[in-house]
């Protein structure tokens, strides 16, 4: 089992990993015969090797190529979590590490980042060009275009792993490069495949589920929970549309407390519960809606 914990911290997204031979990795374990359930053998193995405590926790996927054995034709499965956190200090053996390290291709919130302008698009050309009929170029080039927002398409921040992958077929990440060496943070195995998953899982929830209230303290000014949102979805926000919209759709509430700010002080606020149970898909929309290819 592995264990993806997220935190976010100062407009930090980061997730905790554990020293591994040669890169890091994710906290992981066995199910051993005294672990009642799957999930208390995370808590377990978690606590054991970083000394946090995981509250509430969701399967995230389970993996089973034959890639993630050293030996050749052995199947290893592994079935991974995702919990979300308050950052608190880990053990000597953990460590907290921005997920941005890991992709750098992912963090929009000052515009379209360098690296793919200047590395990603240009080896994508040359694989596109690389494809050995008119058929297959058509489908690698949508297949770029889609995924990193070439030539006029939307971004879509929900398509982590589909980056990821396609970066790693290309070769222009350390898990598979020769050398290995690549854009951003390697980790070890099929580590870093696991955290895009969760990421893009995280992402697509912002959209339909109040998740991001997991990350806050229990009261919040609205720019706290704005910078945390844009954050997650490596993008900007407008402040005031942001604003109507998670004090239109219910999602919050005012305390009448002030928070002191350094200027203007700041009304402090809290999430309703009782949102659940009033609509369907209480999230914070589609942060990646405006942004530019």
């Amino acid at each position: 089992m592995d264990a993806v914990i997220l935190a976010v911290t100062e407009e930090t997204p980061r997730v905790l990993t554990v020293a591994g031979n040669d890169a890091p990795r994710l906290p992981a374990g066995p199910l051993l015969g005294s672990d009642r359930t799957l999930e208390l053998a995370l808590r377990r193995f978690v606590r054991e090797q970083t000394g946090l405590r995981v509250g509430h926790a969701e399967q995230l996927y389970t993996f089973g190529d034959l890639d993630r054995s050293e030996r050749e034709l052995e199947r290893r499965l592994a079935i991974a979590y995702l919990a979300l956190v308050r950052e608190s200090t880990p053990t000597e053996n953990a460590r907290w590490l921005d997920w941005y390290d890991l992709y750098p291709w992912e963090d929009h919130r000052l515009g379209r980042p360098a690296v793919i302008d200047e590395v990603v698009e240009p080896a994508l050309r040359v694989w596109v060009s690389a494809a050995a009929g008119p058929v297959e170029r058509a489908v690698r080039e949508e297949r770029a275009q889609v995924t990193f927002g070439l030539d006029g398409a939307s971004w879509d921040g929900v398509r982590v792993l589909e980056r990821y992958e396609l970066l790693y077929e290309v070769r222009l990440v350390g898990e598979s490069s020769a050398g290995g060496e690549g854009l951003g943070i390697a980790m070890a195995g099929d580590h870093r495949r696991i955290v895009a998953t969760a990421v893009g899982r995280l992402r697509g929830k912002l959209t339909y589920r109040p998740v991001v209230f997991e990350l806050l303290a229990e009261r919040f000014t609205l720019l706290q929970l704005q910078r945390l949102v844009e954050s997650l979805a490596g993008v900007r926000l407008h402040k005031q549309n942001f604003r109507r919209l998670v004090e239109g759709a219910g999602l919050v509430e005012g305390t009448g407390e002030l928070a002191p700010t350094g200027g203007r002080p700041a009304e402090l606020f809290r999430f309703r519960r009782e949102v659940v149970r009033e609509r369907p898909r209480p999230g914070v929309g589609t942060p990646w809606a405006r942004v530019a290819p």
